[in-house]
């Protein structure tokens, strides 16, 4: 069997896709699977680093407002479906899986012209745009959020799955996680992240919050930056007096062992991305979350209501979170033990720890 699988742009739709693929190479050892994205891209730097085919296409984003770009966005379009054509064409799948980003629309688009079976995945409560006109066309349509699906216009189409979760975060023992991130277990631990980017208002919220627990002997507090903020945040530490954190504060760019760390935290506090998210509610953590204010169609929020809405977490808006919000929003959870469970159980509802499974499922239905 011969399975294209397309979506990119951005980490949310990468690593659905990536997780999808790698469940259709485990289940099926013969599968030729070959992912289209776009050159010079994100996906074409991770792709094949998991061992992948990769085949690039041209096309971009459309900008919101009539512009220069938004013309050239369109001749790009128009290259990209001819593209699209030329590798559906070549490798002639018996499936087409899309996981949203713009370079998804014309490759799933022309595929369901050619009556090729389609599938799309849906990472946000708010569908994407490419994803919302893909669902006309395509057979099936993998949702992460109840709430999304309203916003398709054919709901017998949509199949509740959630988001993929790669195996590492629920196969890693909690002694291994405490050994290897040297974290004292009578203490409360917190790790906060505003996505593998970062996200400001987080940061700068953080500082506060380190200032006002730089001798809380109580508390273990874990801050990932992202790298092009991290500088900037050391720096203000400084400006602020705090030339050497204590043991029990880490701030770090990057962290790439998150497995270990969700698997210990009493709480996560970051910002909404979908896959973020689907990670903490497998696990079943509760959480403070800060949605971006600048995201497309502004998903993030959305995202963040549903985990509101469920019980599992706290939602503090990006334009309103203060490290003294922050500070007290955490300390009172921290000391409510019983509420934290309580988050713990609604957050464990949410999660969907055989996402892959059931995409595949749908996948063998299509086929």
């Amino acid at each position: 069997m011969k399975y294209l699988i397309t979506g990119g742009g951005t980490g949310g739709h990468i690593s659905p896709a990536l997780a999808i693929a790698k469940k259709i190479r485990q289940e099926n050892k013969d599968a030729k699977i070959l992912y289209v994205g776009t050159n010079n891209s994100m996906e074409s730097e991770l792709v094949p680093r998991e061992g992948f085919d990769f085949k690039g296409i041209r096309v971009k984003g459309f900008e919101r407002k009539l512009s220069i770009d938004t013309i050239k966005s369109v001749k790009e379009l128009f290259l990209g479906l001819n593209d699209a054509r030329k590798v559906i064409k070549e490798f002639a799948p018996d499936i087409v899986i899309g996981t949203g980003g713009y370079v998804c629309g014309p490759v799933v688009l022309t595929a369901s012209l050619k009556k090729i079976p389609t599938l799309i995945h849906e990472q946000n409560a708010l569908p994407g745009a490419t994803n919302r006109i893909l669902s006309g066309f395509v057979d099936k349509i993998a949702a992460s959020f109840e709430e999304s699906k309203k916003y398709f216009k054919n709901e017998s189409k949509v199949t509740l799955t959630g988001n993929p979760v790669k195996m590492d975060f629920f196969d890693i023992e909690k002694e291994e996680a405490y050994s290897k991130l040297n974290v004292d277990r009578n203490k409360d631990f917190v790790i906060s992240l505003g996505g593998s980017g970062g996200q400001k208002s987080l940061n700068d919220s953080v500082i506060g919050v380190i200032e006002k627990n730089i001798n809380n002997d109580n508390l273990e507090l874990f801050h990932i930056t992202g790298k092009r903020h991290y500088e900037k945040f050391m720096q203000e530490l400084k400006n602020r007096g705090i030339n050497n954190l204590p043991e029990n504060i880490n701030v770090v760019p990057y962290f790439y062992d998150m497995p270990s760390g969700f698997k210990i935290a009493d709480l996560v506090i970051t910002s909404a991305g979908a896959i973020t998210l689907a990670e903490v509610t497998a696990i079943g953590l509760p959480s403070i979350v800060i949605p971006k204010g600048y995201t497309t169609g502004n998903h993030q929020e959305y995202n963040a209501r549903a985990i509101e809405k469920s019980g599992a977490g706290i939602m503090i808006l990006d334009k309103d979170v203060t490290a003294e919000k922050l500070n007290d929003e955490m300390i009172s959870l921290l000391k409510n033990k019983e509420r934290l469970i309580q988050m713990s159980m609604n957050s464990k509802k949410l999660g969907k720890k055989d996402a892959s499974d059931k995409i595949y499922n749908m996948i063998l239905e299509i086929i």
